[in-house]
C-alpha cells in the first residue's frame, strides 16, 4: 500500500491573513467556495479553524464518493490541517505571503492508496483529479477574497 499525494497551488491577489481567515472560516466563506464535488457540507463543532469538526462527501469520480469527517488543527501560523476520521486522508493548506498584497496557497492531500492494479490506477489518476477539484476551490476562494 503506497501513499498517494496530490498538490495544487495558486497565487491569490490578497494578503495571507485574509486568505487564511477565509479558508479557516468553515461556517462562512469556506462553505461558499466548495465546488460541486463536495456535498452534504456541515459544520458539526466549532466553525473557525482549530477545533472545527466538519463533514462533507467528496465525489472524486462518478463512482468514488468519500464520506469525510474532518478534524481541523492549526499546527503553525498559516497552516490548516484537515484530518479525516473515516480514512487515512490528510489535507494540509499552507498560506504564505507572496509579495505586496499577494499570497501563495498550497494544498496537499495524502492518503494510503490501494494495492495491486487498483492502486496503480489510483496513484496514476487520483492526484490529477483531485488537483482539478482543488483548482476549482482555489478559483472560488480567489474570487471571494480578491479586491
Amino acid at each position: 500500500m503506497a501513499q498517494v499525494e496530490a498538490t495544487t497551488e495558486r497565487i491569490v491577489a490578497a494578503d495571507a491573513e485574509t486568505v487564511f481567515d477565509a479558508l479557516a472560516d468553515y461556517s462562512g466563506t469556506r462553505a461558499t467556495v466548495m465546488p460541486e464535488q463536495f456535498s452534504e457540507f456541515e459544520v458539526r463543532e466549532g466553525g473557525d479553524g482549530e477545533g472545527t469538526l466538519v463533514h462533507w462527501k467528496l465525489q472524486a469520480t462518478s463512482k468514488r464518493v468519500r464520506d469525510c469527517l474532518l478534524e481541523v488543527t492549526e499546527p503553525t501560523d498559516g497552516e490548516l490541517v484537515e484530518k479525516d476520521r473515516n480514512s487515512s486522508m490528510v489535507t494540509t493548506w499552507r498560506v504564505t505571503p507572496a509579495g505586496e498584497g499577494k499570497s501563495r496557497v498550497v494544498v496537499t492531500t495524502v492518503w494510503d492508496g490501494a494495492g495491486g492494479i487498483g492502486g496503480f490506477f489510483e496513484r496514476t489518476f487520483a492526484p490529477k483529479g483531485l488537483a482539478r477539484i482543488y483548482d476549482a476551490l482555489l478559483d472560488k476562494l480567489a474570487t471571494a477574497v480578491e479586491k
